[in-house]
C-alpha cells in the first residue's frame, strides 16, 4: 500500500531538499541496509536502492511521501521524529512492521539518528530475518579467521617435535639387536608420518600460492562430478541443474574444485546407506543472486552454487559446529574437508551456508560476480 504525499503541499521546497540530498546520499546505494533520508516531519527525501526493492516501490513514489505512512504503527516513527526534532536523543530504535506492496509487512528493527544538517534525520531499517542471517554470516566469518590462527600455530606447534620424535625412532632401530622389537619402532614412525601428513593438510591452503584466473563454475562441477560418478559408478546419481548464463569471474579454479569436491564428498560418503539401495542422489545447482548480501556487503550480483544430498541430514549435535576444524559426522572422517572449503571460498571473498533437514542437506556456496 503506498504511502500518502502529504507533503506535496510544499512541491517546490521538498523538491530541492529532495535533489540536494540525492546527491549527497547517493552511496547509500552501495549499502544492503535499508536507508531513508527524511525532514523532520517524516517526508523522504532519499530513499536508497534496498528500501525501494523492500518496498516493492520505485524512488520516485517514495520521494516526497511520507515514511512513517509506510508501517502498520505509524505513530511510532511520527513520536520517534518528534523526539528528533527536540533533539531528546542522538539515536532511537525500536521494533516495527513495514508495510510492503506485494509481500506481507516485514518485520524491521528501526534506527532513527539525526543528521549533521538541521531538520534531516536517517532511518535505518534492519529486517530481523536479515539482521539474525547477518549476525551468523559474522559469526562464520570470524570463526573461520580464528581457525585459520589456531591451525597455522597448532600445526607449527606439532611439526617440531614431531620430527624428533620419528627421528629418534629411526635412530632406535639402527641401535636395536633384536629385529623383531623393530615392530615398534615402525609404528612410531608410521603414525609420525600420518601426523606430518595431517599437518602438511591443515597448512595447505595457508602454503599454497592463490592462482587466478578466469573460471567457469559449470567446468569445475562437471570435473567434480566425473570424480564422484568414477568414485561411486553404481546406486548414485549426480543431477546438473545448471543456470548457463552465468559468466565467468576471476579466481582459483583448482581452489574452487577443490572446495566443491570436498562437499559432494561429504554428501556421498553421507549417502552410503541410499547409494546401497540405489535411490541416492546429488544435484549441482547454479543460479545468479542480484542484490545479495554476505560478509557485510551487498554484491549487484553474486554466484549460488548448491550442493543439495537427499541423506539424513547433519546431525543436531554438530550441526553448529560443522566448519570447525576436526568436526566430522562420520567415523573415520578428518574432519577438515568442510573447513578447507570455506577457506578456499572465503578467499574468493564469499562464503559457504548449510541447511540441512533429513532428507535434504543443502550446501550454498557464494561468490560476487563481476
Amino acid at each position: 500500500m503506498p504511502p500518502s504525499s502529504r507533503a506535496s503541499a510544499q512541491p517546490g521546497k521538498t523538491g530541492s531538499r529532495a535533489a540536494s540530498a540525492h546527491s549527497r546520499f547517493q552511496s547509500l546505494d552501495m549499502l544492503a541496509t535499508l536507508v531513508a533520508v527524511v525532514a523532520s516531519d517524516g517526508a523522504v527525501l532519499y530513499a536508497n536502492a534496498a528500501l525501494e526493492d523492500a518496498l516493492g516501490m520505485s524512488r520516485r513514489s517514495i520521494a516526497g511521501a511520507f515514511l512513517q505512512d509506510c508501517f502498520t504503527d505509524p505513530q511510532l516513527l511520527q513520536n520517534a521524529l518528534s523526539g528528533a526534532r527536540g533533539n531528546e536523543f542522538a539515536a532511537l530504535r525500536y521494533d516495527a512492521w513495514l508495510k510492503r506492496v506485494t509481500h506481507e509487512p516485514l518485520p524491521v528493527h528501526v534506527v532513527v539518528a539525526q543528521t549533521e544538517t538541521l531538520g534531516e534525520v536517517i532511518v535505518e531499517l534492519l529486517p530481523l530475518e536479515q539482521q539474525t542471517r547477518q549476525e551468523r554470516e559474522e559469526r562464520l566469518i570470524d570463526q573461520a579467521q580464528a581457525n585459520k590462527e589456531l591451525i597455522r600455530n597448532l600445526a607449527h606447534e606439532i611439526k617440531n617435535p614431531l620430527g624428533g620424535i620419528r627421528g629418534a625412532a629411526q635412530l632406535l632401530e639402527l641401535e636395536l639387536d633384536n629385529k623383531q622389537l623393530t615392530e615398534y619402532t615402525q609404528v612410531i614412525i608410521h603414525e609420525a608420518d600420518r601426523l606430518q601428513s595431517l599437518v602438511d593438510r591443515l597448512l595447505a591452503p595457508h602454503r599454497r600460492p592463490h592462482v587466478v584466473g578466469d573460471v567457469n563454475i559449470h567446468e569445475v562441477c562437471e570435473r567434480v562430478r566425473s570424480l564422484i560418478v568414477a568414485e561411486f559408478p553404481k546406486g548414485l546419481r549426480v543431477v546438473r541443474d545448471y543456470d548457463t548464463s552465468i559468466p565467468e569471474f576471476r579466481g582459483d579454479r583448482e581452489q574452487l574444485i577443490q572446495a566443491v569436491l570436498n562437499i559432494a564428498h561429504n554428501a556421498a560418503q553421507a549417502l552410503i546407506e541410499r547409494i546401497a539401495s540405489g535411490d541416492a542422489q546429488i544435484t549441482f545447482k547454479t543460479r545468479v543472486g542480484r542484490q545479495v548480501t554476505f560478509g557485510k556487503q551487498r554484491y549487484r550480483l553474486a554466484l549460488e552454487l548448491h550442493v543439495i544430498d537427499n541423506g539424513p541430514g547433519v546431525p543436531d549435535s554438530i550441526k553448529d559446529r560443522i566448519f570447525f576444524p576436526l568436526v566430522s559426522g562420520r567415523d573415520g572422517g578428518s574432519g577438515l574437508g568442510l573447513t578447507l572449503a570455506q577457506t578456499f571460498v572465503q578467499q574468493h571473498h564469499g562464503l559457504i551456508e548449510c541447511e540441512s533437514a533429513p532428507g535434504q542437506t543443502d550446501f550454498k556456496l557464494l561468490i560476487p560476480l563481476p
